[in-house]
């Protein structure tokens, strides 16, 4: 059974462990991919989208919060691309998420931010019948994964292969990447990110094939995950996870730390894009 967390103490420390180690600069980044500092703000561009991460207290307010603001957007703007904006519920200053709005950025669905511990999590593993569960580095798997995501969420999710590849080419020891497989279809995948000089691994993905659901597979996909993580030393695993996924998450012993909103401005479709 996970064990009990005192949540005048122990999620505290948890929130203040993501706040120093799980912001910043990322380690690795896919080749292509770079970081620019601009103020107390991280912007990440080269990718599907540009990132913008931000420390817990950002600083500015008021007319020089919103020329921040418009600086990302506007930089991005001359770029032709998308840019999301990581938030997090007890960002400050308070007002951040208003100003982000009356500059164009949308935000999309809110997600829980879930921390729980390695070791605790790599004991609750389970293998679904008929399900194989393996680690893949071939570029061929990475596609097979993007057209899994593009069928559970009827959406061209082809881009996620680009990225995959691309993270296990830069940094393979930073990376898992499993599959479940029924023979050779892909119902579900999920993968480990390592952030080198940290306690912390991430997980990600876990989307699986509607009929496929509610038959362990998440579930088997994170203790195998944490499995890994313990084999590195990694002591805490942290989510993003999204509204489906949370209760899973937190029957299996993960602690809600705190929330994540990304706000998302994109370029402006012109007459001839809409066209098409």
């Amino acid at each position: 059974m996970p064990r009990s967390v005192d949540v005048m103490t122990d999620i505290g420390v948890l929130l203040a462990a993501y706040d120093e180690q799980m912001r910043g600069v990322p380690p690795n980044l896919p080749d292509g991919v770079h970081c620019e500092q601009d103020g107390p703000l991280l912007r990440i561009v080269g990718q599907f989208r540009g990132f913008i991460s931000a420390p817990k207290d950002l600083g500015p307010d008021g007319v020089e919060l919103d020329r921040l603001i418009a600086r990302q957007r506007d930089y991005f703007a001359a770029r032709g691309e998308a840019v999301e904006w990581k938030t997090r519920g007890h960002d400050r200053p308070d007002d951040l998420t208003e100003r982000l709005r009356a500059a164009g950025f949308v935000p999309e669905e809110p997600e829980t931010v879930l921390i729980g511990l390695a070791d605790e999590l790599a004991t609750t593993q389970s293998r679904p019948d008929g399900i194989r569960i393996r680690q893949v580095t071939e570029d061929a798997d990475m596609h097979r994964i993007a057209a899994m995501e593009s069928t559970v969420w009827q959406q061209d999710w082809s881009w996620l292969a680009d990225d995959l590849i691309g993270r296990v080419r830069t940094a393979p020891d930073e990376i898992r990447v499993l599959v479940a497989e029924n023979d050779d279809e892909v119902v579900s995948a999920a993968w480990l990110v390592f952030r080198a000089g940290t306690e912390f691994a991430s997980l990600w993905g876990g989307s699986t094939l509607p009929q496929w659901r509610g038959r362990g597979i998440y579930r088997a996909l994170v203790a195998a995950r944490a499995e890994l993580a313990v084999a590195r030393g990694v002591r805490y695993l942290q989510v993003d996870a999204s509204p489906d996924s949370a209760p899973i998450l937190r029957s299996l012993g993960l602690h809600a730390v705190t929330t994540t909103t990304p706000y998302v401005w994109s370029p402006p479709r012109t007459a001839e894009t809409r066209a098409r």
